[in-house]
């Protein structure tokens, strides 16, 4: 039998590395996107980069998306590319609405065009519930989004529905809630945090500056995030799931997890700091994934003291490996 080919976009990010090894341990032939830039980041994948193929093209130019799927022909089209930190995107709102709104259309496209029997998933996100109409949020709660990374997350989920509707195409949008890791970029509060708290407790910092301590989420591990992703696009009929641990916790929360788990309070070395608040806040993001544990079989494995443990274990033995 030959092995099945999928193609992800943004696999040197968090999400990415995990489903590639996820789909790698599925036995897939796993095709990984690029950019053709000289900072690109391979400290993610470079335990696995020998078992993958990675191609150079960017989700602002169709016609690479093009090549890429008629070159390598893949069944399965995983798109995480995006500008996904929410901060940036009021700093650079044109840029987020042009990969994490516009590349999704450029993507689809080149889908429809190649061959649209491919079998697509568009990574939404629960920041497009923003100022929320009502707790728990599912796939049926309106979206009232709060940032421009927000609001181009919620132009990607409908142009899915709609080429799905329009094409009769395999589309899927996962709208998944906050996922964390160790792999998570330093520029996100929860890996700021575990990182501050290694940081503090090797005695190379004093304090941690962080914005709105209870500003409240639904965090979950990516590792399990992924095993949904794929989930959806095995199913006999294309759908939208949410992803999330149905929990929320505050910022504060996850800082006296992080703390107290190297015997130290919290309340003695954050500092809040206006510079990291939000010109809009969201409110309470807490998902019910009732459908995909229904539909799909899935449900998180990680729970959230071991996902905060897990990250502080891993900044820890990093920072002991950098000061040797």
């Amino acid at each position: 039998m030959m092995k099945r080919r999928a193609l992800i976009t943004g696999i040197t990010g968090q999400d990415g590395s995990y489903l590639a090894e996820f789909l790698l341990r599925q036995g897939y032939e796993v095709i990984g996107m690029v950019r053709r830039t000289s900072t690109v980041n391979f400290e993610r994948i470079k335990h696995f980069q020998d078992q993958i193929t990675l191609v150079t093209g960017d989700l602002a130019d169709e016609v690479s998306l093009i090549s890429i799927l008629r070159e390598h022909r893949p069944s399965e089209v995983y798109n995480l590319a995006a500008q996904s930190f929410v901060q940036t995107s009021w700093a650079q709102p044109v840029f987020t609405g042009e990969t994490t709104a516009l590349g999704v259309t450029r993507m689809l496209d080149a889908v429809r065009i190649v061959d649209p029997e491919i079998r697509f998933y568009q990574a939404s996100s629960s920041e497009m519930f923003g100022k929320v109409v009502e707790v728990p949020q599912t796939e049926r709660t309106p979206f009232y989004p709060r940032s421009p990374y927000g609001v181009a997350k919620v132009y990607g989920h409908w142009i899915t529905v709609n080429y799905r509707e329009s094409y009769n195409m395999f589309a899927c949008s996962g709208i998944l809630f906050n996922h964390e890791s160790p792999r998570r970029g330093l520029e996100f509060v929860t890996r700021k945090i575990s990182h501050g708290v290694a940081r503090i407790k090797l005695g190379l910092d004093e304090e941690l500056r962080l914005g709105n301590l209870d500003a409240q989420r639904d965090w979950g591990f990516a590792g399990d995030y992924v095993e949904a992703m794929w989930l959806m696009l095995q199913q006999d009929h294309p759908d939208d799931y949410v992803v999330a641990t149905g929990e929320t916790h505050s910022v504060r929360e996850f800082c006296e997890l992080a703390f107290g788990y190297v015997d130290l309070d919290y309340r003695d070395y954050v500092v809040q700091d206006e510079r990291f608040m939000r010109p809009a806040e969201v409110d309470l993001l807490i998902g019910d994934s009732s459908k995909a544990r229904a539909t799909l079989g899935w449900s998180p494995k990680t729970n959230f003291q071991e996902l905060v443990h897990m990250m502080v274990d891993a900044d820890l033995q990093l920072l002991k490996e950098q000061n040797r």
